[in-house]
């Protein structure tokens, strides 16, 4: 069977999420204490018991949705009774942090300590207030990109997330961004969306932030992922160690090419997706990417029983 996994990015996360793998599985269970044991604080007792406004800051939504998915990723290997064998891993921001330590190009501990870091620095790089973000739904990469160069002003604004043909998150000064809203508003019949974000990822003003990284990866271990990973800066596999630390440093500050990612796991001959963590965005995206694919998102004990019934059907030739 021609499958990929994949694993979400930050804003898919909700108070209690990952429950059901922490009380049916002790392979989870482990997951979410060895997070907590590799942090130095209950990191699953902010996602367990935790209010919203906690678990969206950046430093603790990063390392909790990490946590997370590899918790169903390991749940989901224990029902199937052996490692899972995708074509391919891909993960959408965080999520490709998360697609290597599943394919154990990163542990664990290494993982949640660095997307706690990195949202840390994410946080910090940019004032509240000097940046902004937008998603825009409607128009197609070219306008999009047309737009920001008009609006920049010398000032960043650059396509961040180009998350579906005509669904395309802007990022950069809050000022530009603006400038852009406006001119898509007085010229396009397209929506508009100001995202309440604290900080502008995925561009130029995230430069010092990877930076920073670098000198981070250079604290832990790495190792050729097991199955090749899409990075979300080329939109191209990465293989080995090297090249999966500078998809991230890469990733930082570069648009997340996440409808470009699914159609690259199409040409390499994907046919099924599961996605293994909190909510279902990146399922709803593939089915406006490839129309007629139908995605397994892995969010609970439910879902992991509808997958593996299908992907063991499929296995059977049922």
């Amino acid at each position: 069977m021609k499958y990929a996994m994949i694993f979400p990015g930050q804003g898919a996360q909700h108070p209690g999420m990952g429950r059901d793998f922490y009380e049916r599985w002790d392979v989870s269970k482990k997951v979410f204490e060895e997070a907590d044991e590799a942090l130095g604080f209950s990191l699953s007792g902010v996602i367990f018991g935790g209010t919203p406004e906690e678990l969206a800051r950046t430093e603790i939504t990063q390392p909790a949705i990490l946590t997370v998915s590899v918790a169903a990723y390991r749940a989901f290997a224990q029902e199937l009774g052996r490692e899972p064998e995708p074509l391919c891993m891909g993960g959408h921001s965080l999520g490709e942090y998360t697609a290597l330590v599943a394919a154990g190009a990163l542990s664990l501990a290494d993982g949640v300590r660095l997307v706690h870091k990195r949202g840390r620095l994410m946080q910090s790089a940019v004032p509240i207030g000097v940046g902004a973000m937008a998603a825009i739904i409607g128009l197609e990469l070219p306008e999009v990109e047309a737009v920001c160069k008009e609006a920049s002003q010398g000032e960043v604004c650059q396509a961040a997330n180009i998350n579906s043909p005509k669904q395309i998150v802007i990022s950069g000064h809050a000022g530009a961004v603006s400038r852009a809203e406006e001119i898509i508003g007085q010229r396009f019949a397209a929506r508009v969306v100001p995202l309440l974000v604290s900080a502008p990822f995925h561009c130029e003003l995230m430069r010092g932030v990877a930076d920073e990284l670098q000198e981070e990866f250079a604290k832990v271990e790495w190792r050729a992922p097991k199955f090749p990973i899409i990075a979300n800066f080329s939109a191209k596999a990465v293989r080995t160690a090297s090249e999966a630390r500078a998809a991230l440093f890469s990733q930082t500050f570069s648009p997340v090419m996440w409808s470009q990612s699914v159609l690259e796991m199409e040409r390499s001959g994907v046919e099924d997706y599961f996605e293994l963590g909190p909510g279902s965005v990146l399922s709803g995206l593939i089915r406006k990417i490839c129309r007629g694919r139908h995605p397994y998102p892995v969010s609970n004990a439910d879902e992991l029983a509808a997958a593996l019934e299908y992907l063991r059907g499929a296995e059977d030739g049922r």
